[in-house]
């Protein structure tokens, strides 16, 4: 079988690790790389013994897949003349800046018949993985992605550089619509907004209340599910999940306390162990690097012609929704900026 031929547009702080990684790959061949940077894109080449220009064109020949790691509001530019050739896409999160722009990706792509799969790596993320298969069914989801200011991907507010990430987590996990949507934020060192806070209610009574910064001091990934019968808790960055469930007779216990008064409830609660109502399960997560996992995941779809895991279309959704945040936080913003005194 003839290698996957792979290429990347865009080899800067991300872009270089995809090459990294193609160049590492079984059956893959790295073709070669582009960046307007020509002495950046040369150096990423002779370090992986590849070739490079400046011009996506150069690769439209050469490659049977791509990785689109550049700014987001290029994404749609440099993707395009791929898909229309029928050569498939990993594009970065978030997939665009607009809803129409990702909707055009997705169509280039069911008319050329090359696979579209979105950067939405903490898919890839082992804790994320590794609760997919727990029956979770939330009913409350509470997601805090800060970081400090990163001085790149200033092109995009943190709605699109962070929040969208636990936008795609949260629209995965609850398969029912969108009904509201609250949101604000603050603008404080770039020109869009860097806090934002965004509740999400759903149509089957989910709410999820998503907090992202990227002006805080430390890095914190931590994405909690609470449901019917359980709680979960994911720190991405740490990779680690705990899962906490209801056992048999806690609904007992709990029925029992409320039928009592607020003093014999306090006196009762030191009789129970917590362990004896509540089993606690530390999820085994593999070790593998997301980023890995992404890309091999990516090129397997192409070689085997299956569908991708992250489909454009859940790109789209993702995109959707942050639009709608951050036009919510403008509008407000606008408002609050009329009424102030001058």
């Amino acid at each position: 079988m003839n290698p996957v031929r792979t290429g990347v547009v865009g080899v800067g702080h991300l872009g270089k690790e995809h090459a990294r990684i193609y160049a590492s790959m079984k059956g893959v061949e790295l073709a070669g790389v582009v960046d307007l940077d020509a002495k950046r894109a040369r150096s990423v080449a002779r370090k992986y013994k590849t070739a490079f220009a400046s011009e996506i064109e150069f690769l439209l020949d050469k490659t049977d897949a791509v990785s689109i790691v550049v700014p987001t509001v290029g994404h749609h530019a440099a993707a395009m003349p791929f898909l229309k050739a029928g050569i498939s896409v990993l594009v970065e999160k978030p997939m665009s800046y607009s809803v129409r722009e990702a909707e055009e990706m997705v169509s280039a792509a069911a008319e050329s018949g090359a696979r579209l799969q979105v950067g939405h790596i903490e898919r890839f993320n082992p804790g994320i993985r590794a609760i997919a298969g727990h029956g979770l069914n939330p009913l409350f989801i509470e997601a805090h992605r800060l970081s400090p200011f990163p001085f790149r991907a200033t092109d995009v507010g943190v709605v699109f550089d962070l929040m969208i990430h636990d936008l795609d987590i949260v629209q995965t996990l609850v398969p029912s619509p969108i009904e509201r949507i609250d949101a604000i934020g603050v603008s404080v060192i770039s020109s869009h907004e860097d806090i934002a806070n965004a509740r999400i209610t759903f149509r089957n009574g989910c709410v999820a209340n998503l907090t992202a910064s990227r002006i805080s001091l430390k890095k914190l990934r931590k994405v909690r599910i609470f449901g019917a019968d359980s709680y979960t808790t994911i720190d991405t960055g740490e990779r680690k999940a705990i899962v906490y469930r209801k056992k048999t007779g806690f609904d007992e216990v709990a029925r029992q306390l409320r039928g009592q008064s607020a003093m014999k409830t306090l006196l009762k609660i030191g009789t129970f162990d917590y362990a004896d109502l509540v089993a606690i399960e530390n999820v085994h997560l593999d070790k593998k690097e997301p980023l890995r996992a992404e890309l091999e995941s990516f090129v397997r779809c192409v070689s085997e012609n299956t569908a991708p895991e992250v489909p454009g279309e859940d790109g789209v959704a993702a995109v959707r929704t942050a639009e709608a945040i951050v036009k919510q936080i403008r509008e407000k913003i606008e408002r609050t900026d009329r009424t102030l005194p001058t």
